[in-house]
């Protein structure tokens, strides 16, 4: 039977559109946006110029390679800058590794609360995302396994997760390495590896350094600020790394994206100071959250995911919509299968007590 208008292919439309946090509250004067895993910092004062300086020459193309950005990322983490790829954001980077390397009836495995482009990107190839059970909000190496078939191409692992804030030692992230089937591509996606100061852990470049079958992700938008310019890379074997050249857009990088990272990597003192504010701000939230009867999931992010009642009154929903009454914007979490819970960015000093204190108005609790 012939379609009476133009079709999408199979699984474009079982995707569920993704949906960004919050930015605005109807009504209220001044807004707290804690809803986006933004640093409160902002981007290096060094970026901002480097920015402005790249936007005197709007008229030209970029560099289409984004050279100096991959000898940049390669000086900072010593690594060949001709096995590095740039993108619009490490979702760009996660759509190309799709693209690349799925097809119809592919499956692809991503675990319970993973990042939702992980569904999006495979779906969007006419293959099959595949769940796999996380234990405690956490990924687990033996479920994960346990999902492999014979249609398994790739399987992506946030690490750390979000919106859970947890993570898995870099030993099993080598465990789960050496037992999945060698033509199955490991994407390590580590957007939020900079603000991670535990001893087990490591971001996946040794992994990718020693196999021909596993790529790290990276991001700008977190600990350097950048979300506005949309800005990743990937480190990877030549081989992947040719593929997904030969597929991304010519000019995916915009040319003050470039100037702008190059800048804002290289200033470490602005990336030291965030990542000692996160930290200060994590664990002091994390400690008056748990003061009002909250149940915080520990976080290696700049990020917390806490946990609500079922009770009517005390609901994460019901809390949300107090928070929003006083402009405190945290991120409703429904589409990553946690109805009863909020994350919450780490702000500004200001907004940190504000929210710790309207929660503890809402729970009925006294100062």
């Amino acid at each position: 039977m012939t379609a009476n208008r133009p079709q999408p292919r199979p699984g474009v439309l079982d995707i569920a559109p993704y949906v960004p946090g919050k930015s605005s509250a109807p009504g209220v004067a001044k807004v707290y946006k804690l809803s986006s895993n933004e640093t409160p910092l902002g981007p290096s004062p060094k970026a901002k110029a480097a920015y402005a300086a790249a936007g005197q020459h709007l008229e030209d193309y970029p560099d289409g390679a984004s050279t100096a950005l991959r000898e940049a990322i390669g000086r900072r983490f010593g690594l060949d800058p001709a096995r590095i790829v740039c993108g619009a954001g490490s979702d760009d980077i996660l759509n190309l590794i799709a693209r690349a390397f799925l097809a119809d009836g592919d499956e692809a495995i991503h675990t319970t609360h993973g990042f939702l482009v992980y569904p999006i990107a495979t779906l969007g190839t006419g293959a099959k995302p595949v769940v796999a059970a996380e234990k405690n909000f956490t990924a687990d190496v033996d479920t994960i396994l346990a999902a492999v078939t014979p249609r398994t191409k790739v399987v992506f692992l946030a690490n750390p997760n979000n919106p859970t804030g947890t993570y898995i030692p870099f030993d099993e992230v080598k465990r789960l390495r050496r037992d999945l089937p060698a033509h199955v591509l490991l994407v390590l996606d580590a957007a939020y590896a900079e603000y991670v100061s535990r001893n087990d852990y490591e971001s996946g470049l040794e992994l990718v350094a020693t196999t021909d079958n596993t790529v790290m992700c990276r991001t700008f938008s977190k600990i350097y600020g950048l979300a506005a310019l949309r800005l990743g890379w990937l480190y990877g074997p030549e081989h992947i790394v040719d593929a997904l050249n030969r597929i991304r857009g010519p000019f995916n990088v915009n040319a003050p994206a470039i100037a702008a990272g190059i800048a804002a990597m290289e200033d470490t003192a602005h990336v030291e100071h965030a990542r000692a504010f996160n930290e200060q701000w994590l664990a002091w939230l994390t400690t008056e959250l748990e003061k009002l009867g909250l149940k915080v999931t520990p976080s290696v992010g700049n990020f917390l995911l806490i946990h609500f009642p079922t009770a009517k009154g005390k609901t994460a929903a019901e809390a949300n919509d107090f928070l929003m009454q006083r402009g405190l914007i945290l991120r409703q979490v429904t589409g990553y299968h946690l109805p009863h819970a909020l994350r919450m960015s780490v702000g500004t000093e200001e907004a940190n007590k504000l929210t710790v204190a309207a929660l503890r108005e809402f729970l009925g609790r006294t100062a």
